[in-house]
């Protein structure tokens, strides 16, 4: 139950603080929240609940640094990795709600400089669910590709796919974020920070953004990078990103240009894939609408066709493991016990969408069937590439309150 306004009694005795507000039908979410921090080393989290538009739960604690000199707060941002995927797919949804942009088409339809060296017959399709082929990249990109659109853009266009478009399923971490931001702005003229920040963040009043401004810098927690024991067991991603260096999982995660998660430089560019700023009220907030399914955002339909599954892979080819995507989202895919290292699964409901990010570090979803949106945050990295323990731990609360 709530004390006041900004710390939360939990019957756990956390090691630090839990300050925000949580509903007493969600005290499991408190409880559970306060004891990650013991159990897991948390640094510093936050996490938000809102159910049919009402925040059922809003708590922070720890803090924004390693050496705990600066404390998370109520309006402590993080780098949301690839849960930024969720809002990258939210606006080409956007999209194609106005007919103006259809799934079938070819992607050279909107974009026609891609269609060459085996990606003529991509489709819009194949770039939201992870089919299209272009899971990394092999041409070594420069320092600070990633800061440049058109440069990136541009490799894109000239790569040839790891397999012929459709025919295979492959995580595409970090260059969806081009792939589907493009498609974006040939459609609407405007880049996909600003059509985020035009439809997404201004309306539903977001502390949320891809390509944040410098007046919001002080606000962003340090991410703390995973340090690996030797009592780990490596998933097969992991095996392959340390075995073999041409590998689209070597090459995903280390031919970036020098990408720094942490450097503001980075925060300041586009990256649809892994780069928004946020926290985790805005991550639920972004999802109420669809949550709530009222035509305020997306229209019945197409909130349906969110949750229908577009790719459903026996190994996905990046992450190696079974995969369960609709178009742009994650679905429920429960991998417990089915292969070597933690973070292979995501248990949300048969109807429910949304995406985790790199490390454990964060989940967003919406389910329509119980009315409810979720944000969840962290800046310690786990050894995982899908959502944790601690993370699921949160989300399968939320389930049980509600329930």
């Amino acid at each position: 139950m709530t004390v006041d306004d900004n710390f939360v009694e939990t019957e756990f005795q956390s090691p630090i603080a839990i300050k925000g507000s949580c509903h007493e039908d969600f005290q499991e979410v408190a409880e559970t929240f306060a004891q990650n921090f013991n159990k897991y080393a948390e640094i510093g989290s936050s996490v938000c609940v809102v159910v049919d538009g009402e925040m059922k739960v809003d708590l922070w604690a720890g803090y924004k640094n390693e050496q705990k000199t600066d404390e998370w707060n109520k309006d402590t941002l993080s780098v949301a990795f690839s849960s930024t995927k969720a809002a990258l797919a939210l606006c080409a949804h956007l999209l194609i709600d106005r007919e103006e942009l259809d799934t079938k088409a070819k992607v050279t339809k909107y974009w026609p400089e891609y269609g060459k060296k085996g990606k003529e017959d991509t489709t819009v399709e194949m770039i939201l669910n992870h089919s299209a082929g272009l899971p990394a990249l092999r041409t070594q990109v420069k320092e600070g590709g990633f800061f440049d659109w058109e440069y990136m853009v541009g490799l894109l266009e000239n790569e040839e796919p790891f397999w012929i478009p459709g025919e295979e399923t492959g995580y595409h971490m970090m260059t969806t974020g081009w792939l589907i931001g493009e498609l974006i702005r040939r459609v609407s003229g405007k880049s996909l920070g600003q059509f985020f920040n035009d439809e997404v963040r201004q309306p539903y009043n977001l502390d949320y953004w891809i390509g944040l401004p410098e007046s919001q810098d002080e606000r962003v927690a340090t991410v703390i990078p995973f340090k690996a024991s030797s009592s780990d067991k490596p998933s097969g991603f992991a095996t392959a990103f340390r075995t073999n260096p041409n590998s689209m999982q070597k090459l995903s995660l280390t031919n970036t240009g020098g990408y720094d998660y942490n450097e503001k430089e980075t925060h300041r560019a586009q990256i649809g894939g892994v780069g928004g700023i946020t926290n985790a009220r805005s991550l639920a907030g972004m999802f109420t609408p669809l949550a709530q399914n009222n035509e305020k955002l997306l229209s019945k339909s197409l909130v349906k066709r969110l949750s229908e599954s577009s790719v459903k892979s026996g190994i996905d080819n990046m992450l190696l493991f079974p995969t369960n995507f609709s178009e742009g989202f994650m679905l429920n895919m429960d991998n417990r016990g089915r292969f070597e290292g933690e973070g292979g699964s995501f248990i949300i409901g048969p109807n429910a969408f949304g995406h985790v990010g790199f490390g454990g570090s964060s989940a967003t979803f919406a389910d329509p069937d119980y009315k409810i949106s979720f944000g969840y945050l962290v800046n310690k990295l786990g050894g995982e590439y899908l959502i944790n323990e601690r993370g699921q731990s949160l989300i399968t609360a939320s389930y049980n309150c509600i329930k």
